[in-house]
């Protein structure tokens, strides 16, 4: 098995007859057997670069390895070794959870008695067994998810595309798919993993991506990025919209430290944390601004985002 599970190299991809750029000669790499967590605003790319490496879709041009073997004229083999849970469920709504997974594992090729006992099982990883004789139709939306997850497990894939995968789960089906996650890798699977949680990134990657408008702007451990943002964020909260604009004014003519604004809450990157927010309170007393609260922190990957982006994963 080669040491990079995945090599792209100047990927880039357009829709509306070339006048929609997705994705801008895009390149990384990532290590077998670990997690790279891909980031970005809505449309920003992440998901066609899934659809692109899983073979859904075609690049327009640039290059991309799977374990060595070229996705343009290897991808009948490179289908065997990866697994996919898109951000949307691919499963019969009129089958059971245990049909479902079974037909899916048909589909895989398993035999007819590997498949019965695989799917027993993922039933049971996900917390799904008493729930494996009722149609799907009868999920909740939590349900439906988590049997998502265990069909892209079916033939132990060795590399697993995980496309916002905890979107709809409640906290405590979160927490047990990240535990799932966090073993599977453990027994060697690599996972490439889009999310819209920044705290799930944090967790679960060793190498995170931030992409946007279709260009990686930013590749790095989870601690590198933060490191590159300073030691603290001050995050200074004004009680409305105008005394938050006019505190932007006033600090920003006073300091040279990037400040960040989101709404209401003006953030600024230090590495002098204490000090720097003496400072700020006193610009903000001397101008008579209405303050809610201030608080000093180490940098989170919602700093990095932002600062980045200029937006928050949501947008």
């Amino acid at each position: 098995m080669s040491e990079q599970a995945i090599e792209v190299t100047d990927i880039s991809k357009t829709f509306a007859k070339g006048k929609v750029k997705a994705l801008d000669e895009v390149s990384f790499t990532v290590e077998t057997g670990t997690v790279l967590g891909l980031l970005g605003p809505n449309g920003a790319g992440k998901t066609t670069i899934v659809r692109i490496l899983t073979t859904i879709l075609k690049q327009d041009s640039g290059t991309a390895k799977i374990f060595g073997l070229d996705l343009s004229s290897q991808s009948h083999v490179i289908k065997r070794l990866i697994g996919l849970a898109g951000q949307y469920a691919a499963v019969d709504e009129n089958l059971t959870g245990f049909e479902n997974l079974v037909m899916i594992s048909r589909l895989t090729h398993l035999k007819k008695s590997v498949a019965k006992t695989r799917s027993l099982e993922l039933l049971e990883q996900f917390d799904l067994t008493s729930a494996k004789d009722r149609p799907l139709k009868t999920y909740s939306g939590g349900m439906r998810r988590r049997l998502d997850l265990a069909a892209s497990l079916v033939n132990n894939p060795n590399l697993l595309f995980l496309d916002e995968p905890t979107t709809g789960l409640d906290p405590q089906s979160r927490l047990m798919l990240w535990d799932s996650i966090q073993q599977l890798v453990k027994d060697g699977t690599t996972v490439l993993l889009t999310t819209q949680y920044l705290e799930e990134a944090d967790r679960l990657a060793d190498q995170i991506i931030v992409i946007d408008h279709g260009k990686v702007i930013a590749n790095g451990t989870p601690s590198d990025l933060k490191a590159q943002f300073g030691t603290s964020i001050i995050s200074v909260e004004l009680q409305d919209n105008n005394s938050a604009e006019l505190a932007k004014a006033k600090i920003q003519d006073s300091i040279s430290n990037k400040l960040i604004v989101d709404r209401n809450v003006l953030r600024i990157i230090s590495n002098d944390g204490p000090k720097l927010a003496l400072d700020v309170l006193r610009i903000i007393d001397a101008n008579s601004i209405n303050l809610a609260g201030l608080n000093i922190s180490e940098p989170s990957l919602d700093d990095v985002f932002l600062t980045l982006t200029g937006k928050t994963i949501e947008e």
